[in-house]
């Protein structure tokens, strides 16, 4: 750089997703700020740095914009998605305008982790309930985080929790589950809440997945929790009537949307008798905290995960930086492990990328250690990009 240009501030736009299972996206954007920070000063350089936490619309996004709103998540008392007392978390903006909700919190797989799967029987019951409580705090939007459910019930369960009644051939309300559906006949929802038509809805959507067939709901994500083969035909027929009861009293032909296969079909059932927008979960994320204009004023921008590998281009919050960046910025990702290529980071538009490994460890040692290891990394990255 030239001396003229050594004498503007280099703009440092900092957007970490969190290093799952070891460090919220609020602490290492903090991290990394503060190792930036240093080895700025250490080259007498001056910059200004905005730290912002990031998620890509799946779990962590509570977490990401509460800790950027300022406020506290509110813990209460839910089911998960076998039922069982649980408590989970919803996340409010600072003018209590906007819920934010997370799939995982109310119908996750790590909930239910402790007994054997049960694919047919998982509901999404307690994620209405945490909804529920959301429209009890006379919120004007709520934004759903799809992922890291245990959950094929196409939100029927969700919609049972706000009043609807699925029922069979003989009035009979259906157990929970996505395993009953195919077995329904009537939907009544005499009962719904209709606090949830008058609220807007976002859907942090990540899949392009229809609701069915090979590409959807119960064949691509039903093995992930636990579905047999078997299961996942039962589930996909289920599904299929499910999308055929909701048709005929809505008018909505849904099944083919992209990204309805989501989460165990969510989306489905809420789509179908509400407005509801399904947006891909980073561009959701950085439009409710301003992040394209934070980044197209950058000079680099720094972002980081857990892990650097090719799903990281697809849908995560390094594709959605590198998407969102401006021309003019450089970007640099820090995570606590790199398994792209040179040719692959080439390709991606990735300048450079860091391990905060100092050396062998393991990964207990790396996540005891990770905002210590973030910042002394963003130190070396300042040292070594500030001329």
């Amino acid at each position: 750089m030239t001396s003229t240009q050594h004498s503007m501030p280099c703009k440092v736009a900092i957007v970490p997703d969190s290093f799952k299972g070891s460090a919220r996206a609020s602490g290492v954007a903090a991290a990394l700020a503060r190792g930036f920070s240093k080895g700025a000063a250490s080259r007498s350089r001056a910059v200004e740095i905005t730290a912002v936490p990031f998620a890509d619309g799946g779990e962590g996004t509570l977490e990401a914009l509460i800790d950027t709103w300022g406020t506290e998540a509110i813990a209460l008392e839910t089911t998960d998605a076998l039922g069982r007392p649980v408590t989970s978390r919803l996340g409010l903006s600072a003018d209590g305008k906007i819920a934010v909700v997370e799939a995982a919190e109310a119908a996750g797989l790590p909930q239910v982790s402790d007994v054997p799967r049960q694919p047919l029987d998982a509901t999404t019951y307690g994620l209405g309930t945490l909804v529920s409580h959301a429209l009890d705090l006379g919120v004007a939007r709520i934004i759903l985080c799809l992922g890291g459910s245990a959950t094929t019930d196409g939100g029927t369960g969700l919609l049972s929790a706000l009043g609807a009644k699925f029922l069979d051939a003989n009035g009979e309300q259906l157990p929970a589950g996505g395993g009953a559906l195919n077995r329904l006949s009537r939907i009544d929802v005499s009962q719904l809440d209709a606090r949830a038509g008058q609220v807007n809805w976002q859907i942090a959507c990540d899949v392009t997945n229809p609701l069915l067939g090979a590409k959807g709901a119960a064949a691509i994500f039903g093995p992930q929790k636990g579905a047999s083969e078997n299961d996942v035909q039962i589930l996909d027929q289920g599904l299929a009537q499910l999308a055929d009861v909701l048709e005929a009293n809505t008018g909505r032909a849904l099944r083919e949307q992209p990204g309805m296969g989501a989460a165990g079909g969510i989306a489905v059932s809420l789509g179908s008798y509400f407005e509801v927008e399904l947006v891909p979960g980073w561009d959701l994320v950085a439009k409710v905290l301003g992040a394209h204009e934070i980044l197209a004023d950058a000079d680099l921008v720094i972002t980081g995960e857990g892990r650097l590998d090719a799903q990281s281009l697809d849908g995560k919050v390094v594709s959605g930086v590198l998407q969102a960046a401006g021309e003019q910025a450089e970007v640099i990702v820090v995570a606590g492990s790199v398994q792209l290529s040179d040719e692959q980071l080439e390709a991606s538009g990735i300048l450079a990328a860091y391990s905060i490994a100092p050396g062998p460890a393991t990964l207990a040692e790396l996540s005891a250690d990770t905002m210590e290891l973030a910042e002394r990394t963003a130190f070396s990255v300042a040292r070594t990009f500030l001329r």
